[in-house]
């Protein structure tokens, strides 16, 4: 959910590009309430606030008239409908949507104009209005952040590689790309969250598609692979953690504890790979989101072998001995 603190004007919403919004917005009266902010995604179409409970109507919501609504007012007598109109600007809603292009009462525009409410009016119809409205608010107004990363999509598994400053994110990604996965952003990742649980990262305009790579310099994936090999956007579903690997310390062997990233205050599945010479990284990042593809469908390899192992014991069997000839061999 969006922070009390995040809003977008009414003025924005006019002002918003035609293939982000599509609903044909038409400013019919209250101009002078253009910078009033919208708080929430989430519109209000109540027929109640007309016939007196104007309480349901809440700050920072846009408040839309459908055709029940106008034809409500339509109804009325007009010192009762501007009774009605005056406590319902009086509520603080950033703006009033008419859908289908309806025609009000001359003086609805008149009390708009009055209360400094911006009216606006779309050609569209009123479950399409709000389902684009809802959509184009949620994702202007999600929670969003900036990391410092590599985003890939992997199999469609949407994976955030993370790491230190030259530990070789970009090198990994161009491998991954080389292998036919699709880059989403590198170096710069701009994360948002929408709904309770959903991650999209995508990258900013001025860099998308392109990649630094020490001693080669930037490069444009989509110019070099073609459109296949890129994509603008992705949900955040894994994090791959690149460290550089230190001498005697102790890594992950069987894989059987969940970990988990920390990123918009959500908890997204991860794996820490150390980095170390002659490991392929690419092949890990990919063999790990194949395996956290499995996982996702109920198929923990890890705990299965444990369970098996565990069986094997309570039904009175033994562990294998080590084999001292094989030993030798390696040695």
């Amino acid at each position: 959910m969006p922070s009390s603190s995040t809003r977008v004007t009414v003025g924005a919403l006019l002002r918003a590009r035609a293939e982000t919004l599509s609903l044909g917005l038409e400013l019919l009266a209250g101009a002078g309430g253009l910078e009033r902010g919208i708080t929430s995604p989430y519109v209000l179409k109540t027929g109640l606030a007309l016939a007196g409970f104007d309480s349901y109507l809440q700050e920072g919501r846009v408040l839309v008239f459908g055709a029940s609504e106008v034809g409500y007012l339509n109804g009325q007598e007009a010192a009762a409908r501007r009774d009605s109109l005056v406590r319902i600007m009086a509520r603080q809603i950033p703006c009033v949507l008419t859908t289908d292009g309806l025609e009000l009462p001359p003086d609805v525009p008149a009390e708009a104009e009055r209360a400094g409410v911006p009216l606006l009016r779309t050609p569209v119809a009123t479950p399409i209005a709000i389902a684009r409205l809802t959509s184009f608010l949620e994702d202007t107004l999600a929670e969003r952040t900036i990391v410092h990363a590599v985003l890939m999509d992997i199999l469609g598994l949407g994976v955030l590689i993370v790491g230190e400053s030259g530990i070789g994110k970009s090198e990994c990604a161009l491998d991954l790309v080389l292998r036919g996965h699709r880059l989403v952003a590198d170096d710069t990742v701009e994360i948002r969250r929408r709904a309770e649980s959903v991650l999209i990262g995508a990258c900013p305009e001025l860099t998308r598609h392109h990649m630094e790579i020490r001693g080669l310099g930037i490069i444009n994936i989509r110019d070099l692979f073609g459109v296949a090999s890129t994509r603008s956007s992705k949900r955040v579903e894994f994090v791959v953690q690149l460290e550089r690997w230190e001498s005697g310390r102790e890594y992950e062997r069987l894989g059987l504890d969940d970990q988990f990233y920390d990123l918009l205050g959500l908890r997204v599945p991860m794996n820490r790979m150390p980095v170390a010479p002659g490991r392929s990284i690419a092949n890990l990042v990919e063999v790990a989101a194949r395996n956290q593809l499995l996982r996702a469908r109920g198929h923990h390899a890890a705990r299965k072998l444990a369970d098996r192992l565990q069986q094997h014991l309570m039904d009175g069997g033994q562990l294998p001995e080590p084999d001292e000839g094989a030993e030798r061999e390696s040695d």
